[in-house]
């Protein structure tokens, strides 16, 4: 590989088309104010380098980046993109990854709104991740042990695996389909609306009106903590250890729970038929 070590670069597409290059202790970021720093490049190794420029991995094939920072002013920095390997890396900036495939990120720490949208193929592991709208339409994706806090999480997604992760986020899995989550904490309120094939395994639920409006929802082995109104309209399998506040005309299927607090059967727009059991 070309070796590009312990420069500074600051000018428009400073790097365009680098092919089999190592970028080592290098810094993008000065008066020139340059986009696209590394636009276009093939085969490349990003490694402790710092970013302060928009837009500074686009249209990149097999890239791997390593001990990278990238700030808040580093807008828009990864878009389609495909095979990349990222690792300890901070990922500031809103709209770090957008339209890429095949992304593996671990180790690392991002804070960027709308993060990982209309992508496909990407895992994460072993990182700190706050946004608000992560991943919108995006597909075939996985996290482990993954630490996350936002808003709006993974709407309209498709094939979402999740395992041994703490979620705090509002208004996660809206529209989604064919989701699991395993060993983890969902924390926060109207979870899952209009969802459909969602998955809830080993899992504490935490939040106000959660899982109305689903289709083939499933619980299994779950607790559920502030968890009023729950199950409005859905269609629903769900096996809960403890107790839950209420439950609200479920549409259909099976709840089975040690306690439920109230169940409020009234005011449904359609047929709600579900068996609810107390053990």
């Amino acid at each position: 590989m070309k070796v590009i070590e312990g420069q500074a670069f600051d000018e428009e597409r400073a790097l365009y088309n680098a092919v089999d290059t190592r970028v080592e202790n290098c810094i993008f970021d000065g008066p020139a104010d340059g986009e696209s720093v590394l636009k276009e490049s093939r085969n490349i190794e990003v490694v402790n380098c710092r970013f302060s420029l928009r837009y500074p991995l686009w249209h990149v094939q097999k890239f791997l980046m390593e001990d990278v920072s990238m700030d808040e002013l580093t807008r828009a920095a990864i878009w389609y993109s495909n095979f990349g390997y990222i690792n300890n890396c901070t990922l500031g900036g809103i709209k770090a990854i957008r339209e890429c495939s095949n992304i593996i990120i671990e180790n690392c720490k991002v804070n960027s709104v709308e993060f990982g949208w209309k992508s496909q193929n990407i895992v994460i592991n072993d990182s700190e991740l706050e946004s608000e709208y992560i991943f919108f339409d995006t597909r075939d994706a996985e996290l482990n042990n993954v630490k996350m806090k936002g808003k709006y999480s993974f709407q309209y997604m498709d094939n979402l695996t999740i395992n041994n992760s703490i979620l705090d986020t509002k208004d996660a899995f809206w529209h989604s389909k064919n989701v699991t989550v395993r060993d983890s904490v969902v924390k926060g309120e109207y979870l899952a609306w209009f969802s459909e094939g969602l998955t809830l395994i080993n899992c504490q639920i935490i939040g106000t009106q959660p899982l109305c409006y689903c289709k083939n929802l499933r619980l299994i082995n779950c607790t559920m903590e502030e968890t009023d109104l729950s199950f409005e309209y859905s269609e629903v399998d769900a096996d809960v250890k403890g107790n839950i506040i209420s439950v609200k005309n479920p549409k259909s299927g099976r709840i089975v729970a040690d306690s439920i607090g109230e169940i409020i059967n009234e005011d449904s727009v359609m047929e709600c038929d579900a068996d609810i059991i107390i053990r």
